[in-house]
């Protein structure tokens, strides 16, 4: 699974989701074809890698695979039966922040209608509403 290997603070702040749309990144500009975000909100993890994978399955090992999101913001959870006060929780899993507009994964050097069911499959495993692009 991805994460940063080190962070500067353990700990940080949650932060808001909402703000303008991305400008960076909403391009299509490693592969042909492209899954672009088109609301805000955070991805984990373990959400990136199931959609990989998804996307690998489906096009059987054929083209590359890019994956333009990085999860570098930790997210803390306390324990189950933990009572009110006594800090902040214990970091759990890393998330990456996401914007409308950017782009979160690209394929190349497969046909368009096997690229779009990859893109298809992997959208499934992602928390937010997503588009495919061309480039």
């Amino acid at each position: 699974m991805l994460m940063p290997r080190k962070v500067k603070h353990r700990k940080i702040h949650r932060g808001g989701w909402s703000g303008s749309p991305a400008t960076r990144g909403s391009a299509v500009s490693f592969g042909n074809y492209g899954l672009k975000a088109t609301e805000e909100g955070i991805i984990s993890a373990r959400q990136i890698e199931a959609a990989r994978r998804a996307m690998t399955r489906s096009i059987q090992r054929g083209g590359k695979v890019w994956i333009r999101i990085f999860p570098d913001k930790p997210m803390t959870k306390k324990g189950e039966q933990t009572p009110m006060g006594k800090g902040k929780g214990s970091v759990d899993h890393f998330v990456a922040k996401v914007r409308a507009g950017k782009v979160l994964f690209e394929l190349a050097g497969i046909p368009k209608p096997a690229a779009e069911k990859a893109m298809c499959s992997a959208s499934h495993k992602l928390a937010i509403k997503t588009k495919f692009v061309e480039r």
